[in-house]
């Protein structure tokens, strides 16, 4: 049985999440709390197996019991926030530790049938988090010599839960002048998905942004794909040439974005030229888009299991033997440069 504390300044909000979590024969609420100072005597008190909490609390927030609970009584986080001002505080809190996050309900709606709490909680529990790389790494400025004949035009990446911290890592240790356009489908609600552009921009080499339909991916550039839809790749009808579009297709493991459809299109536009890389996340979007990248003849790349925060996507791909090399986040951007 996992036990599991939840912390939220609304008493009505802690009923309705612990509502949730006790529909789940596999959870236990050993405690609640209202803000961040007394979620964290809560949790020295019952210690759970993981801790709900929110993001705005009155005198201590979400972000002052991550970094309590990790110095004190490391164990799970999740996340919960339903402001916009709170973005920046939610990637620092991934930072310091956090598992991941979530919106919270909104006027007493359920949480997303995609992102379902109880999973997100019962995979906390059994995951071990390994993103304490993200304060090591610092942003690779060197220049790196590259064949003028590159083996391929594109970098496709899809994740999920620990996606974030792993991108992170990820980005900062590309050379500044790595020559192909790189995009990338990261499970993660609409409206944090800018915030996360602006903080990557800050800490990477390389110019991040959000793509835009109708636009050429261009070398040197990193693009993530927005919430609001499934972000695709087409030829454009005028000069033949690689673009973003939104396809209305709806894929069955995750849609806004998926990463199966990103990586299908990718196939089908760039064929052999193109590499796929499955990051840290729960469940099996990209398995499909990845087989699809192996059978063009593209290169699949996993990251490993010692590495991932959730090894659901990645380890699919490679138990399927679609993955043609796994490799650990600290060196995934190294073993980039080196394939082209």
């Amino acid at each position: 049985m996992v036990k599991a504390v939840v912390i939220d300044d609304s008493g009505l909000m802690r009923i309705l999440i612990s509502d949730i979590l006790r529909s789940d024969g596999r959870i236990k609420v050993v405690g609640t709390a209202r803000n961040g100072l007394d979620g964290l005597n809560k949790v020295l008190e019952t210690n759970p197996d993981v801790v709900i909490t929110d993001m705005v609390m009155p005198s201590h927030d979400g972000l002052f019991l991550v970094k309590e609970v990790m110095k004190k009584q490391p164990v799970p986080v999740i996340l919960l926030s339903s402001l916009e001002r709170t973005n920046e505080k939610i990637f620092d809190a991934l930072e310091a530790g956090a598992f991941e996050f979530i919106d919270k309900p909104v006027n007493g709606t359920a949480f997303s049938s995609d992102y379902p709490l109880n999973e997100l909680v019962i995979q906390a529990v059994e995951s071990k988090n390994n993103l304490d790389l993200r304060v090591k790494t610092r942003q690779n400025n060197n220049l790196h010599t590259f064949d003028e004949k590159l083996n391929y035009d594109i970098v496709c990446i899809g994740a999920s839960t620990g996606g974030p911290g792993a991108l992170e890592i990820l980005v900062k240790r590309l050379p500044a002048n790595f020559p192909l356009p790189i995009v990338i489908a990261q499970h993660m609600p609409e409206r944090f998905i800018r915030s996360f552009v602006m903080r990557l921009n800050k800490i990477a080499p390389l110019k991040i942004s959000l793509a835009k339909k109708g636009e050429t991916p261009i070398p040197g550039n990193v693009y993530l794909a927005p919430g609001d839809s499934n972000l695709s790749l087409i030829r454009s009808r005028f000069n033949g040439l690689p673009v973003f579009s939104s396809s209305k297709r709806q894929f069955e493991e995750f849609n806004n974005p998926s990463v199966d459809c990103l990586f299908t299109s990718a196939a089908e536009v760039y064929r052999d030229r193109c590499i796929g890389v499955i990051l840290s996340g729960m469940g099996k979007d990209g398995l499909r888009g990845a087989s699809i990248i192996g059978e063009a003849k593209g290169l699949v790349i996993a990251q490993d299991q010692e590495s991932s925060v959730v090894y659901g996507m990645p380890g699919v791909v490679v138990n399927n033997g679609i993955a043609e090399y796994t490799v650990g986040i600290s060196e995934m951007a190294s073993f980039l440069t080196g394939c082209l």
